[in-house]
């Protein structure tokens, strides 16, 4: 019987072992997409108690702590901090073979020297543990960056937001790593929110283009867009229901933006439409630029009416979506690819059914602009786990390349989840170590060597053009 999580966990062959340990584990962590906020890097921020770390804002943990009948009180309400972490660790200890134990135990060994296993007797324990840990300067968001071995972090960003504080971060001498915006226009692309007029006026307010009309919008928006390339932004994202491609002519676009701007309903053919105009425009200013564009799709979002009207999104009630036409998706690509104006394009989705499909869509629109122009992006939320990531893995080297896959991202908004980077590059060295173990692949020490690093960060680095 192996040990619990030694340092050979996930490993199970000698290959795999030399290429995790010689490798893979000493590449820098470039975190391309997260959602940690960039006001508490600039303040550098100190957390009082590790509740504040693990359960604050985490839906991964709020879903599964519901699954264990835990009351909302100890979840988001306002039981205390250490009620909440003794239902946490009782919830834990009954999450065998899910990502958050091993993702838990990962942090409590990397950041807190804690290699025993939390459950509802050792709370206690861990508890005292960690928040003594907290109080040392080494573990202010700053440090915990620095001790991860992160050299540059793309925070997600919208459009009006004013990016006050990566200007904070830029200046400051006394921290190395960068911070750099990505453009997120999910607002300014979503018609039917309620808020959305307000939205506009925002809009208009920030970029100095009153908004009026579909062409004035996107005028707005690439006003905005310069103002986010001036602070180093190379990547954009977007979350969609799914690859839309519903065309339309420009008449047709200024009458449903007419529309939305009068205060009147619009159906949901119509926001495709709208949607298709916007994605096609945009991806024609990323292709100036030189900016990748990430799509998010397969998602339904708030799904349970109750939670949502009491929290709000981002509250644990997301599900995956099953509808996402790839024909569509292929047309969307080509209607930029037609005219040479796709941009470097990162495909999620979050129905693991799609793999395939998005396998053999990236490798129609590839060229010599950039290598692996078109990539399927690294197994996405309800994904990121050990099958989840073999799975997506597997399909992309069985349909294209597996060396040139840019790899891992945090995805998070927590400062302990850059161990998400060690789970991943574990399990890829594992499926690399497997196939050359089964003499499936030479066992070329240099070129797998490469290979696993450059899985790791230096494709990334390369994708993107960080400067680092």
């Amino acid at each position: 019987m192996k040990a619990f999580m030694d340092q050979d966990f996930l490993l199970e062959t000698e290959t795999a072992r030399k290429l995790y340990h010689d490798y893979a584990a000493k590449m820098p962590v470039l975190d391309y997409h997260c959602h940690i906020s960039p006001k508490e890097i600039a303040e550098d921020r100190k957390f009082e108690n590790i509740t504040q770390v693990w359960l604050g804002g985490d839906h991964y943990k709020w879903r599964q702590m519901r699954s264990n009948g835990v009351e909302e009180k100890y979840i988001t309400g306002d039981a205390s901090d250490r009620e909440k972490f003794q239902k946490w660790a009782e919830t834990l200890e009954k999450a065998i073979g899910n990502p958050l134990y091993h993702w838990s135990h990962l942090e409590l060994q990397r950041y807190f020297g804690y290699y025993g296993a939390l459950n509802g007797e050792t709370a206690e324990e861990v508890w005292n543990l960690c928040n003594a840990k907290l109080q040392e300067d080494g573990m202010s968001a700053r440090n915990l960056i620095r001790q991860s071995n992160v050299t540059l972090i793309c925070t997600t960003d919208d459009p009006v937001d004013t990016l006050e504080w990566h200007d904070q971060i830029a200046v400051d001498e006394s921290f190395e790593v960068q911070v750099l915006p990505t453009w997120r226009p999910e607002k300014a692309m979503s018609l039917s929110r309620q808020d959305y007029l307000e939205y506009m006026d925002k809009l208009s307010e920030v970029s100095g283009v009153k908004v009026e009309s579909f062409a004035t919008l996107m005028d707005a928006l690439r006003v905005r867009l310069d103002n986010f390339a001036k602070r180093g932004c190379r990547i954009s994202d977007h979350s969609l229901e799914y690859v839309m491609y519903v065309p339309a002519s420009d008449e047709e676009i200024e009458a449903i933006f007419a529309k939305r701007l009068a205060g009147k309903a619009i159906s949901h053919e119509e926001e495709f439409q709208f949607k298709t105009a916007m994605m096609v425009a945009l991806g024609k200013e990323y292709h100036k630029k030189d900016m990748a564009m990430q799509i998010h799709f397969g998602v339904k979002r708030d799904n349970n009416g109750m939670i949502f009207r009491n929290l709000g999104p981002d509250a644990g009630i997301d599900c995956i979506d099953n509808y996402a036409p790839s024909a569509q998706m292929a047309d969307y690509l080509n209607a930029l690819a037609v005219t040479d104006e796709l941009p470097k394009t990162i495909l999620y989705s979050l129905n693991p059914t799609d793999n395939a499909a998005i396998g053999t869509i990236i490798g129609c629109f590839q060229d010599s602009s950039a290598v692996g122009k078109i990539q399927q992006g690294s197994a996405w939320w309800f994904n990121d786990h050990k099958k989840g990531m073999i799975d997506q893995m597997t399909s992309l080297a069985s349909l294209g390349l597996l060396g040139n896959f840019i790899g891992m991202l945090t995805d998070s908004r927590s400062f302990l989840s850059y161990t998400r980077h060690e789970y991943f590059r574990r399990i890829m060295c594992n499926l690399i170590g497997g196939w050359v173990e089964n003499g499936e692949y030479p066992n070329d020490e240099k070129v797998l060597g490469r290979m696993v690093q450059d899985i790791s960060y230096n494709n990334a680095v390369r994708y993107f053009g960080f400067h680092l």
